[in-house]
């Protein structure tokens, strides 16, 4: 009997006419010798706005036997690569003046405080995410991704002196290099599998609603016939989500171009809004998937942000019902929104938990951060922020329950401490002390 070795790079792609798609960790882009090595790790942040309810965020007991908060609850299944960190503060976000929400937003991945102007001549601090892209990046197509549920294209005065832009984003890759975040579903999947080289055939595509699997199945086919049956059911299961997160682009594109001339760019945001956040937490989870990228940052909500969630019974503006003056009806409303949010990150980290990759599964390969720039919106207090770390990190981090540091400890330790476990070693990042101990 013959026994055939296939060996592909990490990198192959099928190309097709206007579709470059990136495939998955494969048996057969791992060398025998090299299997027991770990999958490169991956870094999210994802930033939910206006502060939270923090009576219903801070679990009361610390280590790992506390009782889940209202706005913990999504995160049960994930406990044991769970860490809820209290204490930590970002004071360069602090000021007698005007102009809380621009510097919660813009200080929380940095720790420095962003310049004060309405113009052009904006400054703040390289974020964590941008650190880490320039260590675990390799040869990815994209160093980083950027992605909101919010438009990012405010301009002018946004809060009290502060240009938009410290609204628009929360990623900077140098002290005056805001990133632009991407809001619109389709934009973000032609990043992900569009080939550049060919965008005219793709908009032709698009138009015929045709999806690009259809100019791949031929490479595909070959492809899937000299691979083993694990890898051809992990191909089969990947190109299996890819064809249905672009099916829902095109069902939602549809929609929109019966009621609205939508020229060249398509429109694929949908109108309800969890449709739409799920979507974009679906392109979250195959960017990494594809190993497109391996560092993300993921606005749920902008600072200020005025949406309503009708469908989880809050029909008020979330900004108005943050300042919810400790009334128990509005901290009730508030509560729920924060914990939607973080249904929304842990519906991405159950997928991610139940994809296996390597010697485990992606959740294990993974190190995320999900919290806010401001703990109590009601005072604007960029102090006891709300903080949850997740994922294996690679054997890195093991779930520590509830972490209490000390009191207004800087975020920028927690950063620090994080980037460690990534692989991604700086001695200092904005107003960083040391390392937080015990994460």
């Amino acid at each position: 009997m013959t026994i055939r070795k296939l060996h592909l790079p990490r990198r192959t792609l099928l190309r097709g006419l206007g579709a470059a798609i990136g495939l998955p960790l494969l048996d057969a882009m791992q060398p025998a010798l090299a299997r027991a090595a770990a999958p490169p790790i991956r870094m999210a942040f994802f930033y939910v706005s206006n502060g939270c309810t923090m009576a219903h965020f801070t679990p009361k007991a610390e280590g790992r036997d506390f009782e889940l908060t209202p706005i913990l609850t999504p995160y049960g299944p994930f406990r044991d690569q769970m860490t809820v960190v209290s204490g930590m503060a970002n004071a360069q976000a602090e000021d007698s003046g005007g102009g809380p929400h621009s510097r919660a937003q813009t200080v929380w991945l940095s720790g420095v405080r962003p310049k004060r102007t309405e113009g052009a001549d904006i400054a703040a601090g390289t974020t964590l995410d941008q650190i880490a892209a320039r260590q675990l990046a390799g040869d990815t197509p994209l160093a980083s991704l950027e992605l909101a549920l919010e438009p990012s294209y405010l301009v002018g005065n946004c809060d009290n002196g502060y240009a938009c832009i410290y609204q628009n984003t929360f990623s900077w890759k140098g002290p005056t290099q805001p990133l632009v975040m991407e809001n619109n579903p389709r934009a973000v999947f032609e990043r992900l599998f569009g080939d550049g080289r060919n965008r005219d055939a793709r908009r032709v595509q698009i138009r015929r609603q045709r999806s690009i699997l259809d100019s791949v199945t031929q490479e595909m086919g070959r492809l899937e016939g000299s691979l083993g049956r694990a890898d051809q059911a992990r191909v089969d299961e990947y190109l299996t989500v890819v064809r249905s997160v672009e099916d829902r682009l095109q069902k939602t594109e549809g929609r929109l171009a019966a009621s609205v001339d939508t020229g060249e760019k398509p429109l694929s945001i949908p109108q309800d809004f969890d449709t739409y956040a799920k979507l974009m937490f679906d392109l979250q989870y195959l960017a990494f998937r594809s190993d497109t990228t391996r560092v993300s940052t993921f606005q749920i909500a902008r600072e200020q942000s005025l949406r309503t969630y009708a469908h989880i019974g809050v029909p008020n503006g979330h900004h108005d019902v943050s300042h919810h003056q400790d009334l128990p009806e509005r901290m009730a409303l508030n509560t729920k929104i924060n914990t939607y949010h973080a249904s929304l990150v842990a519906g991405l980290l159950a997928r991610m938990k139940a994809t296996p990759e390597g010697d485990g599964t992606m959740l294990d390969h993974a190190l995320m951060l999900y919290g806010a720039g401001l703990g109590n919106g009601d005072q604007h207090s960029p102090r006891d922020l709300p903080l949850v770390v997740l994922g294996g990190a690679n054997g890195q981090h093991v779930g520590r329950g509830h972490l209490r540091a000390k009191r207004d400890t800087p975020m920028m330790n927690l950063g620090l401490a994080l980037l460690d476990k990534a692989g991604v070693h700086v001695d200092h990042v904005g107003d960083s002390t040391g390392r937080l101990a015990g994460i």
